[in-house]
């Protein structure tokens, strides 16, 4: 079977390169015999810098002559990884060849303001998003991550919920548990003294990410004299999150360490004594998977996709409820009973979530649809 992988360039979304990268590599694992093409808008070209020719180039590569080379193409199943991506289904939906898609969350049609923190020009950026995302609707079957995003998906567009199918992220095999003295030495980079509990959080300041309460739990943490430390992996903190920070004087006990490699981010799950990610809305939410592989127990919200993925691993909480947090933190700090059955249950939730698990279920779906076109 030839399988058309129809994927963002590299380095624009970093979840989507995860994304991509796991089902290809796990289709590899599970049909070696099967053809995987994979194919992305093209780069700008040099010299055209940020100018408003180079906004031009872009959106006429990705909505015109990009889906039209995925159109020519020959293939038995295309398969669009991004659901950001869901204009090509425009093109493809006079085509016989079956189209796939794969939505990940609808988060920007209930928070459109987070297309405004990332597009230079926001109306005009979140009209094509919204008329992209609408393209899904044309394909023979669509891909949730999680069931709550199936909910989304039903609420929100008028797709029935048999061309529905959840089949949830995975979780690499270098994420995993380093020894003790790596882990050690990891710390002591970081100038952590061995009683310090560290706190780690890792992904974007969007408004849905709830890095106010991150904050405000840090805060109460060292009001209450309790060694504790925060590292913030990806984007920095925005203006009402650095006002807090200097206003309570945390910057001595916060590190932004800015996106950073896989390897780095392996080094800092395991440095870290707790994942807090009490996010308000989550497709799925990948880093709560990376640090249970990693034996880092994880604080999360009881929100959206997040319990879906933690089950009975993790410590969720009312999202915004900080005291709880506090709590959480400070009996995984103070009873180490609880602290080891909170990595036991996360090491054996994880192995559920493997890429050729995911990928043997997406393959399925593929030659199912396959079957319907003979």
């Amino acid at each position: 079977m030839r399988i058309a992988m129809v994927r963002r360039a590299r380095g624009v979304s970093f979840s989507m390169d995860v994304y991509a990268d796991g089902i290809v590599n796990g289709l590899k694992a599970v049909r070696p015999q099967w053809n995987i093409i994979e194919l992305a808008p093209g780069s700008t070209p040099r010299g055209l810098g940020k100018s408003p020719i180079a906004g031009a180039w872009k959106y006429t590569e990705r909505y015109w002559r990009f889906p039209s080379r995925v159109k020519r193409l020959q293939a038995d199943v295309v398969h669009v990884v991004d659901h950001s991506d869901g204009h090509v289904g425009y093109w493809l939906r006079s085509s016989q060849t079956p189209f796939v898609v794969t939505c990940h969350d609808l988060i920007n049609f209930l928070q459109p303001e987070n297309i405004s923190d990332q597009a230079r020009f926001a109306p005009i950026s979140a009209a094509f998003w919204r008329l992209a995302v609408k393209g899904i609707c044309h394909a023979d079957r669509i891909l949730t991550v999680s069931d709550y995003t199936a909910k989304d998906v039903m609420r929100l567009l008028p797709i029935a919920p048999t061309r529905l199918t959840t089949i949830p992220n995975a979780v690499e095999p270098c994420f995993q548990p380093g020894s003790n003295y790596a882990i050690a030495d990891i710390r002591q980079q970081y100038g952590f003294a061995p009683e310090t509990i560290c706190l780690l959080n890792v992904g974007s300041n969007h408004p849905r990410k709830n890095i106010e309460t991150v904050l405000q739990a840090l805060y109460v943490l060292k009001e209450k004299g309790i060694p504790v430390h925060l590292l913030k992996s990806g984007a920095p903190f925005n203006a009402a999150q650095q006002t807090f920070i200097n206003t309570h004087h945390l910057s001595d006990v916060i590190t932004h360490v800015g996106r950073t490699s896989k390897d780095t981010l392996i080094k800092l799950y395991n440095a870290a004594d707790v994942l807090l990610t009490p996010s308000l809305y989550e497709g799925f939410g990948m880093t709560v998977l990376e640090a249970m592989a990693c034996g880092t127990p994880v604080i999360a919200s009881n929100a959206t996709s997040l319990p879906e993925v933690t089950g009975d691993a993790a410590v969720v909480v009312q999202p915004l409820d900080v005291g709880a947090i506090v709590q959480a933190v400070c009996r995984i700090r103070n009873d180490p009973t609880f602290r080891r059955s909170l990595i036991e249950k996360g090491l054996a939730r994880v192995q559920a979530f493997t890429w050729e698990r995911t990928a043997e279920r997406i393959a399925e779906v593929y030659e199912q649809l396959s079957d319907d076109t003979l």
